[in-house]
């Protein structure tokens, strides 16, 4: 008995074209295979396919007895420009044959080995291209491949050189090859009365078809007024002789076969060039490997042809970008016979001639062959002997039997040129640290909006500045002071002072930036950047003073390249370097709280460094974390004056040199119209989700740029603006207008917008964090300033009880300034005095499998009772933000990608169970939204278990009555509640633990019997209340010491336990 072909809901006539994506239509492809499983139906119009995802159906399909190569859909639109050529040739088409027997003999390996000169050549180009623009510049590396990959087809393929390096622009053949596939691709998915009606659409694609051709008359032509007796593929194109047939090429079959080459031969292997620096970037531990390999085999001499299979490594990492992400994401075949297609949920029916189109990408990461780390890039997994152990047919990036590419030797020896060479010659890093793959697609896929820096390896071990957001860059050596608000600047300093942080979210640059402008004032002249900027090349002629947080144990994405590096060292490479290490983090993680500090600084003493001072630890959140910074601060500058001989000065109120002007009084208003750019995403909805005798919840959607995806777990980064109140607050304060425009100037380096007019009003409610807590530096900077003798009475005692009378309630700087009016602290100072405005992040509520351009937020709008006592309530930052968006606005956001394991199981039939209170329901609700999808779909889904806790069933329940009562109805949830003001509700249970202590024969059947994995997402309070109970059903169990206990729960929980806490 066969089983039913699940198939999305369709509109009459047009199926499903009007759900794909029109922009990266792969992108709805997967994301249909993650809700329908191995295998499901698309009807297009006048057309039905299916598309499969699992291995053993790949494999299945990989048979050409009973399946054979399609052309169909969007390839079968490419004959208009490339006819019967190799790629785009029906079966039964004696064009093909003739040219895959002429031609396969140029693809050759031993062919390919003579091609090599060649390909050094125009690698050389590219490389040479990279250093004369230097490490500042900004490069596509897309781009750059595609040069790259159309120049080395040309020159080696058809012995013409195209020199695209050469040139400020691509060559007109590229764009309009982009342009066609493109719109080959949407064609294929038209009514043909409304692809008729499209004059200007269809004017459009003879001309790039024109302008392909052009190209192949030209070489065509060339090679005709120039022959050569050179065995090129051209040559066998014009003269070769079918031995078989006896027959040659016509000339319309030559011009469609080279114009096949050209676009094959160097899309998708700038695409693979491409994705495979994405993920060495994202991996520091493969780059680090890489790095090795090609330095122990290469050396300092230029790649040779028997260096390539010594590049073992080099070969796993392309093998794995290929995995991973296929430039050809799908190979379709036709079934010859009626047939049964069997796969691990069912068999199913397939008809004479019906379509099968196997979605690479999805059937390599399946996790039956590769793991529950399917997605993760670890190239070890196709490392030498691994690889060919894998079974038959699971590794397919090059297509499959007759129809497989003919030009793989080809490709596979120029990725690996190219790869290593610039391995060789250059530290990569990415120009946005924090970057997560985007796709653009038109035949194939590639990066978007990847972009790097190129820095060679051959400089001395000093910091190269890149880019004011990543690498190093100098500050000034003494501020230059331009206004009365300024303080006395002092001489030029003379020694060298290196500040690097590893920061994701804001804090540790932040507080990096304030070392660096502090310098010049205590003799040193500071130089700022990211922790990967000084990789292999760590100064010693300067003290480093190292800032950096450490995100669940694992280094800030800035860092993450210096953490693996100084981790693979052995012995005394940093004798010579003098450092000090501030450390970031939260104590509610407490397995790994400040891990990556502590190593750095262990590591760089063990490596021969020596320590000026003790590792300074802050602790997020702690009433006292920027006091402890402080603190900290004034010890270092201490130990610099001893070990450099200079006056220990006490910091002055003004330290940066923030000098502003006013261009526009703001009597007048200039009208700009405004465009959205792509970072910018629009609010679709904004709800209130609980009673008014609760906190407010509120439940907000979003529509994603289209180019931006995220899966069920990962956050939503928000940039905020500060409450009105409290911009009209600071206003108020200083006698300021609202709407005058300023322009700022810094002498240092400074988050606040320098050298452009902009606002009051904007400036403090996009550039500055008002609300923050005083710390005893700016107590000492008000009482530099000019005050009444009482207060600065005042000011001494809120610096003798700092703990009790400012970081205990909280009190900022505004909240001062107010209470004492008197204090003659400049405008210009006071911007100085604030942190940066720092990014906010919150767990995506939702699932792409319901809407990949829509997630939505769960979120806790904070306004409580100040701390202080003042009449004015403490209101939340980004959470009043969020609360007044209305449908229509438009905010700046981005995608972070949650770890690793805080995702749902790949596998459906593993069931999750999850702890959650309050705005913490966040990601749980995606996972369930996600598993709810798939159950919909037809998938058997194992039933999961949420313990929720809030306050009751009438005021907070979140999603009570909708979600989760549907989903609790659909069978793929059991909720479990705990009211903490009606616990007799919940079983008698107050809190989520309790709960969990109530029904942990629940949760230990999970974990004991169904392989259960297990979430937290909440406070800190909460998630160290659910792993007590969890610790105490370890004990209760097998009877043992709360010692032995503790250690068996962290046994317990490796790869089975993601936790999401937040302050």
């Amino acid at each position: 008995m066969t089983t039913p072909i699940p198939c999305p809901p369709a509109l009459p006539l047009l199926g499903h074209t009007t759900q794909i994506d029109s922009e990266v239509p792969q992108r709805t492809i997967d994301l249909l295979a993650d809700q329908y499983g191995e295998i499901y139906r698309l009807n297009f119009i006048g057309r039905h396919t299916y598309f499969v995802s699992s291995y053993g159906m790949q494999d299945e399909l990989s048979n050409d007895k009973r399946f054979q190569k399609t052309v169909s859909g969007s390839l079968k639109q490419l004959r208009a420009g490339m006819g019967d050529g190799l790629f785009t040739a029906y079966a039964d088409e004696p064009n093909w044959g003739i040219a895959h027997r002429l031609l396969m003999p140029v693809f050759s390996t031993a062919k390919v080995r003579d091609m090599f000169p060649d390909m050094i050549d125009i690698a050389s180009q590219m490389l040479a291209k990279w250093e004369r623009f230097g490490p500042r510049h900004v490069i596509d590396p897309s781009e750059d491949f595609t040069r790259l990959a159309f120049d080395t087809i040309t020159l080696c393929a058809m012995s013409h050189r195209l020199n695209t390096f050469y040139s400020e622009s691509t060559h007109p053949f590229v764009q309009a090859m982009v342009d066609f596939l493109l719109e080959s691709g949407k064609r294929a998915n038209r009514l043909p009365i409304v692809q008729s009606m499209m004059r200007g659409v269809n004017a459009k694609y003879e001309e790039d078809m024109k302008t392909m051709n052009e190209l192949v008359e030209e070489l065509i032509a060339d090679r005709k007024k120039n022959p050569t007796d050179k065995p090129d593929l051209l040559n066998l194109m014009l003269k070769g002789i079918d031995q078989k047939t006896g027959q040659g090429l016509s000339d319309q079959s030559i011009r469609q076969n080279l114009l096949t080459f050209l676009i094959a031969g160097h899309e998708t292997t700038s695409g693979l060039l491409t994705f495979t620096l994405y993920y060495l970037c994202k991996h520091p531990e493969a780059m680090r490997k890489i790095r090795e390999e090609v330095d122990e085999v290469l050396g300092e001499g230029s790649i040779q042809l028997d260096d390539i299979p010594k590049l073992k490594y080099t070969t796993a990492c392309l093998r794995e970008a290929l995995r991973l992400s296929p430039p050809a994401t799908t190979r379709g075949v036709k079934a010859l016979e009626d047939t049964i297609v069997a796969g691990s949920s069912g068999k199913y029916e397939i008809k004479k001639d019906e379509v099968l189109v196997m979605i690479t990408g999805k059937c390599q990461t399946d996790p039956k062959v590769w793991g529950e780390d399917a997605r993760e890039f670890r190239p070890e997994r196709v490392y030498g002997e691994n690889f060919e152990k894998l079974p038959p047919n699971a590794w397919q990036p090059f297509g499959y039997g007759m129809r497989a590419c003919i030009g793989r030797p080809f490709a596979w020896q120029e990725a690996h040129i190219a790869l290593a060479s610039v391995i060789q010659k250059f530290d990569i890093i990415m120009d946005d640290p924090s970057y997560t793959l985007e796709l653009k697609q038109t035949m194939t896929i590639k990066p978007k909006g990847f972009y790097i820096h190129a820095i060679p390896r051959n400089r001395a071990s000093v910091p190269v500045a890149v880019s004011l957001s990543g690498p190093l860059t100098s500050a000034p050596s003494a501020p230059r002071r331009s206004s009365s608000e300024a303080g006395e600047t002092k001489g030029e300093p003379k020694h060298k002072l290196y500040v690097v942080y590893g920061s994701n979210t804001g804090t540790s640059q932040t507080f990096a930036q304030r070392i660096a402008s502090d310098a010049p004032s205590h003799g040193f002249k500071a130089t700022l950047g990211t922790l990967d900027s000084i990789t292999e090349h760590v100064p010693t002629d300067g003290p480093i003073v190292v800032v950096t947080a450490s995100f669940e144990g694992e280094p800030a994405d800035n860092a993450a390249h210096f953490y693996e590096w100084l981790q693979s060292l052995k012995g005394k490479e940093m004798e010579g370097v003098k450092y000090s290490v501030f450390g970031c983090g939260n104590s509610d993680w407490v397995r790994t709280f400040q891990r990556v500090p502590q190593a750095i600084d262990t590591l760089l003493e063990e490596r021969g460094g020596k320590r000026l001072n003790e590792r300074g630890v802050g602790d997020a959140q702690a009433a006292d974390f920027f006091q402890k910074f402080d603190e900290w601060e004034a010890k270092l500058w201490s130990a610099l004056a001893t070990e450099y001989g200079l006056e220990d000065t006490e910091q002055k109120a003004s330290v940066n040199g923030i000098s502003l002007k006013t261009v526009d009084s703001g009597t007048s208003r200039a009208s700009i119209l405004r465009q959205p750019d792509a970072d910018l995403g629009r609010v679709i909805e904004n709800r209130l989700l609980t009673s008014p005798n609760a906190p407010a919840k509120r439940h907000i959607e979003f529509q994603l740029p289209e180019t931006m995806t995220y899966r069920a777990g990962d956050y939503l980064s928000i940039l905020p603006h500060n409450p009105s109140r409290d911009v009209h607050r600071v206003i108020s304060r200083f006698a300021l207008n609202a709407e005058e425009q300023i322009v700022l100037s810094s002498q240092g380096p400074t988050s606040l917008p320098v050298d452009k007019p902009i606002s009051i009003f904007a400036l403090l409610s996009g550039y500055v964090e008002i609300s923050q807590p005083a710390t005893t530096r700016d107590l000492r900077s008000l009482l530099a300033v000019e005050s009444s003798p009482t207060t600065k009475a005042a000011l001494e005692d809120l610096a003798g009880s700092y703990a009790e009378k400012v970081m205990g309630p909280r009190l900022s700087i505004l909240d001062i300034l107010e209470d004492h009016a008197d204090i003659a602290l400049p405008f210009a100072t006071f911007l100085e005095m604030l942190p940066p405005m720092r990014v906010r992040q919150y767990s995506i509520s939702s699932s792409p499998l319901h809407d990949a351009q829509r997630p939505t937020l769960t979120v806790s709008v904070v306004e409580a009772p100040a701390l202080s006592g003042r009449k004015d309530p403490f209101l939340g930052v980004a959470s009043t933000f969020l609360a007044v968006l209305r449908a229509g606005d438009v905010v700046q956001l981005a995608v972070r990608a949650a770890t690793a394991a805080f995702h749902p199981p790949e596998d459906v039939a593993v069931p999750m169970v999850m702890f959650a209170a309050g705005s913490g329901l966040s990601p749980m609700r995606g996972f369930l939204q996600e598993r709810a999808a798939q159950k919909k779909a037809g998938r058997n889904v194992a039933k999961s278990t949420l313990f929720f806790g809030c306050r009751s069933p009438q005021e907070d329940f979140l999603y009570a009555d909708s979600d989760l009562k549907e989903w609790q109805e659909l069978g793929i949830v059991d909720v479990r509640p705990a009211f903490s003001r009606r616990s007799e509700e919940s079983d008698g249970c107050k809190y989520v633990q309790d709960r969990v202590w109530k029904d942990r024969a629940i949760v230990r059947e999970a974990y004991d019997n169904k392989s259960a994995r297990f979430f937290t997402c909440g406070s800190g309070k909460m998630a160290q209340g659910v792993k007590k109970v969890l610790t105490q059903m370890i004990k209760e169990a097998h009877s043992c010491s709360d010692e032995e206990a503790a250690q068996l729960f962290e046994r317990a929980i490796q790869g089975r336990y993601a936790t999401d806490i937040f302050e």
